[in-house]
């Protein structure tokens, strides 16, 4: 029994590694590579040597390291308000049923559909100057409100409302291991909402939760389109930072500087999304 045991063990063990094989290849190829020959570039020049004075440049520059940190302080508040929306949705989305919750469910979707380039324009023609909500106010007397177009609230906005749906469905994957039996027992036993989410509900979200923040940075960190479109020029989001050095500043070295040290800060964020999933794999502590 024991000997009959072995050649599937090693037939199903061969079987998952020629599985893999492809798309670890193409990992490989396609990321590993290309990051390995970035981070070769701007260290080492044939000739001279090695040199970090690429790097030294961008962490002694101000205007790179205000880049820098308007990209790390837009990332956590937008990563933040995106849970924080998306969390009473996906609260109502569990434990409701109808056509009402049905009608939410397609509402929350529904930026998922839409391009940047869309959201950009609507955020423009909805909030920008002379847009629908100034023409509102002026048609009521009512003083114009400064607009968070070219500001950057207003890439925070754009941001939030894109890639909301992606954070919902992920913390409605996690809510999905909560009982709906266990939260009636306390609730009947006189437990509070509060009490509820805190004591049953987010223990048991808490790797969900990671998740989404963890995609939310590898997302964020290097977005393009809403941050260009509806950011300030100046400081700007390392994604606008990066296109600009490369083709404006026709700058290849310092760009591709920038690119690595991006690449660093969501290698890092996806460390803390694999631990994530690997403790969603061995279950709840």
């Amino acid at each position: 029994m024991i000997t009959a045991s072995h050649p599937r063990a090693e037939g199903g063990g061969l079987s998952g590694l020629l599985l893999v094989a492809l798309p670890v290849a193409l990992l490989i190829w396609l990321v590993l590579w290309p990051v390995l020959q970035a981070v070769v570039g701007t260290v080492y020049f044939p000739g001279k040597g090695f040199s970090l004075s690429s790097y030294a440049f961008f962490f002694t520059d101000a205007y790179s390291l205000r880049n820098l940190w308007l990209t790390l302080w837009v990332t956590a508040l937008t990563s933040a308000l995106r849970v924080a929306v998306a969390m009473p949705i996906a609260l109502y989305l569990r434990f409701r049923s109808g056509s009402i919750a049905a009608l939410v469910q397609s509402l929350a979707l529904f930026p998922l559909f839409v391009p940047s380039v869309l959201v950009a324009y609507a955020f423009i023609r909805v909030l920008g100057p002379n847009g629908i909500v100034d023409t509102v106010l002026v048609a009521l007397g009512l003083p114009k409100l400064p607009t968070p177009y070219l500001t950057p609230a207003g890439p925070i906005i754009g941001l939030v409302w894109e890639r909301l749906p992606l954070t919902l469905l992920l913390l409605l994957s996690g809510l999905g291991r909560v009982s709906i039996a266990s939260v009636d027992a306390a609730r009947d036993l006189g437990a509070g909402g509060l009490t509820i989410f805190s004591r049953i509900i987010l223990p048991r979200i808490q790797s969900s939760i990671i998740v989404a923040l963890a995609f939310n940075v590898l997302g964020l960190f290097s977005a393009f389109t809403l941050p260009y479109l509806l950011g300030p020029a100046s400081p700007e989001m390392m994604g606008p930072y990066m296109q600009r050095t490369f083709s404006d500043n026709a700058d290849p070295l310092n760009a591709t500087t920038q690119a690595v040290i991006t690449f660093a800060f969501c290698a890092a964020f996806g460390l803390v999304y694999v631990r994530a999933i690997a403790r969603g794999r061995r279950g709840p502590a």
